[in-house]
């Protein structure tokens, strides 16, 4: 039987992936908090990782994982903004954006604040029933705020169609004021704006150092109706001046990288979730080994209720209804609660009682 030798070339399109694509989950593949969130009106990570929801005055939306995609294009999943109550009449300063912000240290390589400022290509796919012009916002909040402002257009109804966006840095950007930190804050904020006030208008094309500028006077309101929708997927963000193929990331790598700005642990009822043990007859203390290290001490986030958790220990179970943070680290966190019954040296299984338990950390920019 013959062998076939495998190709240098074949060998190259499986090769793992160089993240040149400065955004994380890009394609909305992750959405570890839901798959859907209604009646938003507050700012805040609803669904999917890595996309925040920034929001002032500008109706009621539900935000959700869809499945309606670019044909032929490789994507599984978009973000939908729907609105579900109008604001017809924008405030100077009402806003709407779908924001991405990024980690300070994963951009020195642009090196901003040099002569040797790194330009960049933003392309992403884009769906919306209501045409117009649209604006896009590169925020760089470090040293001094500059806002790079950029309009599109989608010009067909309900049709996906793909942008690209060159972002040349400028004298400002080449010069003190355009350095990043080295540090794990926000370094960049990208930002689809859906509706601005007059009082954060920018100039097309430019780092504006007139800040906040989200948007040109030409951005459309996508509140002014309930019927208006409005999808992205495959945003890409990288450094050249020529928009590449968008970079394909295995889920499990795409979770990873998501892990290190949130990690949900429980979502089931009668789920094992961590063990620990009691250091007093009436204290019992639970560890968490996070997944990864994340970017910063995370925050609890944690559903509470009468009994929403089970503490199985020698000889009994007990019901609980909360727990609190102890010790806090990027690499794990000690979770308490005082007031129950043990024996010191008792070790200890935490499982969940309720089918809406769930218990997250989040370290987010």
């Amino acid at each position: 039987m013959a062998l076939t030798r495998i190709q240098p070339a074949a060998i190259a399109d499986v090769r793992e992936p160089n993240f040149r694509n400065i955004v994380i989950n890009g394609d909305c593949s992750v959405a570890q908090r839901a798959t859907s969130a209604a009646s938003i009106t507050t700012a805040g990570y609803h669904t999917i990782d890595r996309y925040r929801t920034a929001i002032s005055n500008g109706g009621t939306w539900t935000q959700s994982q869809s499945t309606d995609v670019p044909t032929g294009q490789g994507f599984a999943t978009s973000l939908k903004m729907d609105c579900t109550t109008a604001d017809a009449s924008i405030g100077s300063s009402d806003y709407l954006h779908v924001q991405l912000p990024i980690e300070a240290q994963n951009l020195q390589y642009l090196k901003y604040g040099t002569d040797s400022a790194q330009t960049l290509t933003l392309s992403f796919w884009v769906k919306s029933n209501k045409t117009g012009t649209y604006c896009i916002c590169l925020q760089k909040s470090d040293t001094t705020r500059y806002d790079y402002v950029a309009e599109y257009s989608i010009s067909s109804v309900s049709t996906w169609e793909k942008k690209t966006i060159i972002i040349a840095p400028d004298s400002n950007i080449k010069a003190a004021g355009g350095v990043i930190d080295n540090n794990n804050g926000e370094g960049f904020k990208l930002k689809f704006t859906l509706l601005t006030g007059s009082s954060r208008y920018g100039t097309n094309d430019t780092w504006n150092t007139s800040t906040p500028a989200d948007a040109t006077s030409n951005q459309v309101n996508l509140a002014d109706s309930t019927s208006n929708e409005w999808y992205v997927t495959g945003v890409q963000l990288e450094a050249g001046s020529v928009a590449t193929d968008f970079e394909v990331i295995s889920y499990d790598q795409n979770l990873d990288r998501c892990h290190r700005y949130y990690q949900n642990y429980i979502t089931q009822n009668d789920k094992f979730i961590t063990t620990g043990g009691y250091n007093a007859a009436n204290f019992i203390y639970m560890w968490f080994r996070f997944y990864k290290t994340m970017r910063a001490n995370p925050s609890l986030e944690i559903n509470t209720g009468t009994d929403y958790y089970n503490v199985y220990r020698t000889g009994a179970t007990d019901g609980i209804d909360s727990l609190a943070v102890s010790t806090n680290t990027p690499q794990g966190c000690m979770l308490y609660k005082s007031g129950e019954s043990g024996s010191a040296g008792h070790v200890a299984f935490l499982y969940g009682n309720n089918s809406d338990v769930y218990i997250a950390f989040s370290s987010e920019l």
